[in-house]
């Protein structure tokens, strides 16, 4: 089956490479450890050209042997790559934001081997504290592509820092970042909460579920800050263990961050998109925290970017026979 277009998805750790058929059927995909802050060095030949270029580089190792077998494919990117430490700067579009339309707003980097490489703008919102994404706009499209036109809907996207999207009609009106993923990792790691923990080589439920519930109670309304030393105080009494504990902290901070969604989102559909092992774990909170319409979505990126080259003529919709 031929290829008509090559799709990454480029982050701050990861690289992410699709070669996708008629459709956006995926015909073959490559991860690779070379994020935008985690770029090869090691210099070598592109195109003939003597290249040191840490961007060249990953993008060649990406897909340059699919762009040999066919030099023509359109490529468009979503993520860190677009960001001012990204190959080019994709400037934001501010919310409200048609997803679809961000299709028209792609950016342009050439590379080495004279392929235009189209980089998808992020959002921004600037009402109140200001608020950016890269990358998880491209995942609602994804998202959205699935299902029927219309209605309103909230998109979570569970990671370092988790996003919660509100769209309605298409359009994403709102979103909040929290920073969950990333601050369990640094309290696992560099704080005294860390001292006492052990890996249990396996998901403790019932801890898990003691520090959402924990989240949710009267003590949880003084705040994180002050529910956090729980996770030392419970192993120093003995109420949990040290193979516990990491899971009691995972979700103390995970039901923190739900108890930060609005009121309405109880009975809006929200549907999670991310790693699938982290989503089980935020289904689960969701439902002890009275969320009852949760559905999970694949595939997000990779459909998204398909879209979004629909939109900018990159590529054409498959025909039906």
């Amino acid at each position: 089956m031929p290829a008509q277009l090559i799709a990454l998805d480029w982050g701050t750790s990861s690289l992410r490479a699709y070669k996708l058929g008629p459709g956006g059927q995926v015909l073959e995909q490559r991860s690779l450890a070379s994020g935008i802050m985690h770029l090869p060095s090691e210099p070598r030949l592109i195109a003939g050209v003597h290249c040191s270029d840490g961007f060249e580089l990953a993008f060649d190792s990406a897909c340059g042997d699919w762009l040999e077998a066919q030099p023509h494919l359109p490529v468009i990117a979503c993520g860190m790559v677009g960001s001012a430490q990204g190959w080019g700067q994709a400037p934001y579009r501010n919310t409200p934001v048609d997803v679809a339309g961000l299709g028209q707003a792609l950016h342009k980097v050439r590379s080495l081997r004279g392929v235009e490489v189209h980089i998808v703008p992020g959002v921004i919102e600037q009402v109140g504290l200001p608020n950016v994404m890269r990358g998880e706009e491209t995942q609602v499209l994804g998202v959205l592509q699935s299902l029927p036109a219309g209605g309103e809907l909230l998109i979570g996207l569970p990671g370092s820092h988790s996003k919660w999207v509100e769209v309605v009609d298409g359009c994403i009106t709102h979103f909040d970042t929290f920073m969950t993923g990333e601050l369990f990792a640094v309290l696992s790691k560099h704080s005294l909460l860390g001292r006492t923990q052990k890996s249990a080589g396996q998901f403790q439920a019932e801890a898990f579920d003691r520090g959402v519930q924990v989240a949710r109670s009267e003590d949880g309304r003084r705040g994180v800050l002050s529910t956090l030393f729980s996770a030392r105080t419970l192993g120093l009494t003995a109420e949990l263990t040290a193979e516990q504990q990491p899971d009691y902290l995972s979700g103390l901070l995970i039901g923190h961050e739900l108890a930060g969604l609005p009121d309405r989102a109880r009975t809006t559909p929200i549907i999670l998109v991310g790693a699938a092992a982290l989503c089980a774990r935020y289904q689960r909170a969701l439902a002890r925290c009275g969320f009852s319409h949760v559905s999970l979505a694949q595939a997000a990126s990779e459909r998204g970017l398909w879209q979004l080259a629909l939109a900018a003529g990159l590529t054409q919709p498959a025909i039906e026979a």
